[in-house]
């Protein structure tokens, strides 16, 4: 039976530790601040702009929403980030995907300041996660990683496996395996015995979108499984794994609801508080 990582208890324990940063730094007379943006009326869009607003208020992080309507052109969101961007009360800047189809959501993600980019998705930061010298992580994938070393799973000497290439998660999510010396394969929708390659991995990342597409027979005895799929099938929320074929199996593993999920918006107030102290070079 694996060992079940439980990304809601690990969640709760790094916002426990940011709250304690924060307010030490209210204490100097800094305040930390997010601005979420969010452009129309997209359901999913506007929950998760609701659950980070919780986060922050629960770390004592200030939560500044900007809600456009769904006709907002790209030069409009352009100048709302530009001033954000010059806003000295502003750490962070977050801009809540997808955007209506008018925007560029490249054109978007580009204009706000490397040094307020808390999701990381700027091309500088980006850049920066490539050489290992960043300061700021994608949120998903740094939560993935904090998961690990909870568990007490380090990446250094193993072979790790991440199915899916996305810019948000795959790509990166292989570059912090790299980092910690892991020996990295990524695998995607073109990839060939993609049974055979997974059964080599001591540590898998399901990144991919499908539901339950990783199966036991895909599962090495004793891997540690990280979900980040988030899917609804006969309207239950599931990840890519099945987790019950795969947790027998597994040496460790995420669930899904309660896995990756309760990280991600963890390492963005984490993001956040890290601009905070950047900003005021602390």
């Amino acid at each position: 039976m694996a060992v079940i990582i439980d990304g809601k208890a690990v969640s709760a324990q790094v916002k426990e530790n940011i709250k304690t940063e924060v307010s030490a730094l209210q204490e100097k007379g800094i305040s930390v601040a997010l601005a979420v943006v969010l452009v129309g009326e997209d359901p999913a869009s506007k929950i998760y702009v609701r659950n980070k607003k919780i986060a922050c208020e629960a770390v004592g992080i200030q939560s500044k929403e900007f809600l456009l309507p769904e006709s907002t052109s790209e030069d409009e969101l352009l100048q709302l980030i530009q001033q954000l961007n010059e806003d000295p009360e502003i750490n962070g800047i977050l801009v809540q995907l997808p955007l209506p189809k008018q925007i560029r959501e490249q054109k978007i993600l580009e204009s706000i300041s490397p040094i307020k980019d808390v999701d990381a998705f700027h091309p500088v930061n980006v850049g920066k996660i490539m050489t290992g010298a960043f300061d700021f992580l994608p949120c998903t994938p740094a939560g993935c990683m904090e998961l690990l070393h909870s568990a007490g799973i380090t990446a250094e000497g193993k072979r790790c496996v991440v199915i899916g290439r996305s810019n948000i998660v795959g790509k990166p999510m292989a570059m912090l395996l790299l980092h910690e010396h892991g020996t990295v394969t990524i695998c995607h929708s073109k990839t060939p015995n993609l049974a055979e390659i997974c059964r080599t991995a001591d540590i898998l990342i399901a990144a991919v979108g499908r539901a339950k597409l990783v199966t036991a027979d895909m599962v090495r005895p004793g891997a540690a499984v990280i979900d980040v799929g988030m899917n609804r099938q006969d309207g239950k929320l599931c990840g890519d794994v099945d987790f019950d074929q795969v947790e027998p199996i597994a040496g460790a593993i995420t669930p899904v609801p309660g896995g990756v999920g309760p990280m991600t918006i963890a390492m963005l107030l984490k993001n956040t508080l890290k601009a905070a102290f950047l900003q005021n070079n602390l």
